[in-house]
């Protein structure tokens, strides 16, 4: 689908009240400096550039100032243009934080993308992608990668065996039919609605299983498809991926635009 194709008028909602202890720095993920800026920023940024959007909802963790003024600055940016930008307090699991985004988009919405404001460099490809297969009749579309490792399935070792290391191997998986997903995932509003509501149904063992907003519409038995991801899509969640991504900030030609 090309530029110019019609696209849903749509919403993206911006996943940023993590806590972000993994990073060490012993404040929220999104407000973590790279590149001499907050993590959130570069996921903003992204998003506008891309053009996807007529508005952005971004859920941050409940009562943070900090990030709240961020948001509230870059929308003074915004005033001759661009996307509405809303401000909702997350909750304490990623779907409460989807499920507040939801409930404050404005009228007329007919898609709605879901993002991790930890994958703050993900190309502005990647966002046309998703939006154009939306545009072009799926009801839910992620981004995905094929996995290069080999991946095994395991289980706790018992026994004897404990003696050997803690876990055995007992199978392996087909590498060809393997994916690794990314966000933006996009839905259709009623989709990524019906999803949402049958999961207030999962039991807290269920709900812990969740771990995107694709596998909510999958349990309802709707179709996902898959768009190509972007190798600097990368989720910074440890020190290691914070270093990467300032390499990938300090390449040549900026990290945004290096890979489609």
């Amino acid at each position: 689908m090309s530029e110019s194709s019609t696209r849903l008028v749509t919403a993206v909602i911006v996943v940023a009240a993590g806590s972000g202890q993994r990073l060490g720095y012993g404040m929220p993920k999104a407000a973590v400096p790279l590149g001499g800026e907050p993590i959130l920023m570069h996921a903003l940024r992204g998003i506008v550039a891309s053009g996807v959007a007529s508005q952005v909802c971004v859920a941050l963790p409940a009562g943070d100032q900090g990030l709240r003024q961020l948001c509230d600055d870059f929308r003074e940016e915004l005033a001759d243009g661009g996307p509405l930008l809303t401000i909702v307090d997350g909750g304490s699991t990623r779907a409460d934080s989807v499920r507040a985004g939801i409930a404050a988009l404005m009228d007329g919405i007919e898609a709605v993308l879901v993002h991790d404001a930890a994958r703050a460099l993900t190309p502005e490809s990647v966002f046309h992608r998703v939006s154009d297969a939306l545009a072009a009749g799926a009801a839910a579309v992620i981004p995905a990668l094929p996995v290069v490792d080999t991946v095994k399935t395991v289980a706790a070792t018992t026994g004897d065996d404990t003696a050997f290391a803690p876990e055995v191997v007992t199978g392996t998986a087909r590498r060809e039919e393997l994916r690794a997903v990314q966000t933006p995932q996009g839905f259709t509003i009623g989709t990524l609605l019906q999803a949402h509501q049958a999961a207030q149904d999962l039991d807290q063992q269920q709900a812990t299983a969740v771990t995107d907003d694709a596998m909510l519409v999958e349990m309802l038995g709707t179709p996902v498809h898959a768009v190509r991801g972007s190798t600097q899509s990368l989720k910074i969640t440890t020190p290691l991926d914070l270093i990467f991504a300032e390499g990938l900030l300090e390449g040549p030609l900026g990290a945004r635009w290096v890979e489609g």
